[in-house]
């Protein structure tokens, strides 16, 4: 049950809810996971079978975000229960609620079963990475409403971009479909959550940018409690599925700098005025940094690539 602060908050925005709910059911078009996954290419799994790498042509880093992304999809009980505490189970927030919920179930469905069917990662090595990461429990917990706003949509904008990318470096035409149409779910509530903050702003905007504030300034992508996690985030960021570039060009800048409007915000408290100061100088040393890491990591790729004859 959402607290009563937030109870309040909710009530106020009861006709935002609505409407974001509507165009939500409107706007999303009904999918089966078992129509992605290629059976053709599955069979059994002998008792003693061993999984090696050349069972799937993948890239290492690939594996590392398929790894990675099945899992955080894998933890959905938990961020269940932390969306139902901060938009309680009533009206058309608990509506979106479980139907988020639903949908993001068939993410960790078609996922799974696409990697069991090519043998795209050790079955075994991913079984037991599951049962740590779920018996862990460990996701981040917003202690507000208007800040799990903040963070579920800059996460639900960072996740549908390293699906996609993902596939993108994907050679299995199966495998991009499915991560694009994983993608393109994510896509969808992530302009719930924006749009919901938005809302936000413009009732109470200063809770808003102390909200985006604290959130984006201390973001991580979900993945605490994933053994070797800091691992396969190195390697996701170093093939550029995933890096501060692109967190910067891809989320804090078209998110809180051109949809929130950041610097266009009127009427905030002296507290707000400090979260939004610091907030861009932020997002400016993110830039500063990620393009640092992109360049080196272009150097570092032509060094690689092999002279021509």
């Amino acid at each position: 049950m959402a607290n009563p602060a937030d109870s309040a908050a909710l009530e106020a925005l009861s006709s935002t809810g609505e409407r974001l709910l509507e165009r939500h059911l409107s706007s999303t078009k009904e999918w089966f996971p078992h129509t992605f996954v290629p059976w053709s290419q599955a069979r059994d799994y002998e008792d003693d079978y061993q999984w090696e790498p050349d069972d799937a042509a993948i890239p290492p880093a690939v594996r590392s975000a398929l790894f990675v992304n099945v899992l955080t999809e894998d933890n959905l009980p938990y961020y269940f229960r932390d969306i139902e505490r901060m938009f309680g189970r009533d009206g058309a927030w608990g509506e979106w609620v479980r139907r988020w919920t639903a949908e993001e179930g068939r993410h960790g469905m078609v996922i799974n079963n696409y990697l069991q069917a090519t043998r795209a990662l050790d079955p075994v090595e991913l079984e037991r990475a599951r049962m740590v990461q779920v018996q862990t429990g460990a996701v981040p917990e917003p202690p507000n409403m208007v800040e799990g706003l903040a963070y579920v949509s800059l996460q639900e904008l960072a996740t549908r971009i390293s699906h996609f990318n993902t596939g993108s470096m994907l050679t299995d035409e199966v495998g991009k479909k499915i991560m694009r149409r994983v993608a393109s779910d994510e896509n969808h509530h992530f302009l719930f959550y924006r749009d919901a903050l938005s809302a936000v702003i413009e009732v109470d905007p200063s809770a808003a940018v102390i909200a985006i504030e604290k959130q984006a300034t201390d973001f991580a992508m979900p993945g605490v409690g994933i053994p070797g996690f800091s691992k396969h985030a190195k390697a996701i960021a170093d093939a550029g599925i995933y890096d501060l570039a692109i967190h910067h060009d891809q989320i804090l800048q078209p998110v809180i700098m051109r949809d929130w409007a950041l610097e266009s915000i009127e009427g905030l408290d002296a507290e707000a005025e400090q979260s939004r100061a610091k907030l861009v100088k932020h997002i400016g040393r993110v830039g500063k940094v990620g393009a640092r890491l992109a360049a080196r990591r272009e150097e570092k790729a032509a060094q690689l690539e092999p002279a021509p004859a």
